[in-house]
């Protein structure tokens, strides 16, 4: 029996991933211990895993995110975004590098003593980390701790070749950015990562003189490095890396989903999502939702922070709730409409469904652009967007060859799940005895 440690920050969007591999190594018989802070501490304990604390930065969200839920300064920060979201995608991208450099190396003393103290009291043979839990890596590297990076967002959170940090590697093409702004933005980005490597390094000096520095830290991995992306939607593949596809989650459908979701053969179903904090954005949700009445679909809505009073009125045979099984409902669904979360689009790949990506922040961009290209999917500019642009993507994601390719895609991840290739890969069998 093997000990895996998992390093997971305090979030919802990270653990799903990070516990679908945690529970690879937990089903083959090995210990697993997850280090994470207070809000998704109860939930790798209810899976079945071990437990130590280890907080890596002031905020948390542990399934809905509201600025008000978050400490004041962390709830200013979040208001921010969702302000500059509104302004449209280099907006969000430029308020996002501004803040980036506020809590990635959260008390970075005190996040490696942690760190050394849970290493000696786990003792792992394997150790996994999430690649954005920057303090974590940062004491494992200081500690010469050989560890495999989790990177559960787009490829390009790992900067490539050629690849910045915070900067789209590519567009898709219903956002088009002014070039001029689209420059300011990339300046932007490697000054943060000028920054935010010589901050790194200067904490890396302090915890172990004779560690060599990183050229940049955005970009500093463990020995091996996880993907949970499918491979045919990577744009560049590079060397050396394993794109895992979906993490392979499983979920159960309450029961009083199976009746109301019955699949209908003359009427499709859609799956709306704004993930766990950009459902905030109500107004978006309600244009996606006005968006698939030319298609006389059935909505399933995960209304996540909106208010539902901004939320118009759904089709006969609706669901809407805050919180939805997401895995067990897509299943019974025909597209999804969603802002392009990682978790969401790949767990939608592998139920084979096609998308509609509204992208808002982040790697988002990059993920519709790499959608559209790989043609399993329509995208559109959530800023600009109207109900009928959104209907036009949606006849596009329901069209047979665009269902065609995603359904071979599903086929493909859910035969090779991403979870056991991590496994063989960081727990290779014993060699027979000679």
């Amino acid at each position: 029996m093997r000990t895996v440690l998992v390093v997971v920050p305090d979030y919802l969007s990270h653990w799903l991933p990070m516990g679908s591999l945690a529970a690879a190594w937990a089903a083959a018989g090995d210990r697993v211990v997850v280090a994470t802070g207070p809000a998704i501490r109860p939930r790798a304990a209810a899976a079945g895993h071990d437990v130590v604390d280890l907080v890596l930065g002031p905020a948390s969200n542990p399934g809905v995110a509201r600025p008000g839920d978050q400490p004041a300064g962390e709830a200013n920060r979040l208001a921010g975004f969702f302000a500059a979201t509104r302004r449209g995608a280099v907006a969000t991208l430029r308020y996002q590098a501004d803040e980036r450099t506020h809590d990635l190396l959260w008390r970075p003393d005190a996040v490696a003593a942690r760190m050394a103290a849970v290493l000696g009291e786990v003792r792992p043979d394997v150790v996994l980390a999430d690649h954005l839990a920057f303090g974590a890596t940062l004491a494992l590297r200081a500690l010469g701790r050989t560890f495999a990076s989790v990177a559960p967002g787009h490829p390009s959170s790992v900067p490539g070749p050629g690849e910045v940090y915070g900067l789209p590697p590519a567009w898709p093409a219903a956002v088009t950015p002014d070039p001029v702004a689209v420059e300011g933005l990339r300046r932007r980005c490697l000054d943060v990562q000028a920054a935010f490597t010589g901050e790194y390094n200067r904490a890396l000096r302090a915890l172990e003189p004779a560690a060599p520095p990183v050229r940049d830290a955005f970009a500093a991995t463990g020995r091996t490095v996880l993907h949970l992306y499918p491979e045919a939607l990577v744009r560049r593949p590079v060397a050396g890396r394993h794109y895992l596809g979906s993490a392979g989650r499983r979920e159960s459908l309450p029961g009083d989903l199976h009746a109301l979701l019955r699949r209908d053969p003359d009427r499709p179903t859609a799956y709306v999502s704004l993930g766990t904090f950009l459902s905030v954005r109500d107004d978006v949700l309600a244009t996606l939702v006005e968006g698939l009445r030319p298609a006389g679909a059935r909505v399933v809505l995960a209304t996540g922070a909106a208010d539902p009073a901004a939320l118009p009125d759904l089709p006969d045979g609706s669901v809407a709730r805050p919180v939805l099984p997401q895995v067990a409902v897509l299943d019974r669904c025909d597209v999804v409409l969603t802002h392009g979360g990682n978790n969401t689009v790949t767990e939608a790949l592998t139920a084979g469904l096609p998308l509609v990506v509204a992208p808002l922040s982040t790697d988002q961009f990059a993920i519709a652009a790499d959608v559209e290209r790989s043609g399993v999917g329509a995208e559109g500019d959530p800023t600009r967007a109207t109900a009928a642009d959104v209907a036009a993507a949606v006849w596009v994601a329901l069209s047979p060859p665009v269902r065609a390719r995603a359904a071979r895609l599903g086929e493909a991840l859910r035969a090779d799940p991403g979870p056991a290739r991590a496994r063989a890969l960081l727990s290779p069998a014993p060699s027979p005895a000679a």
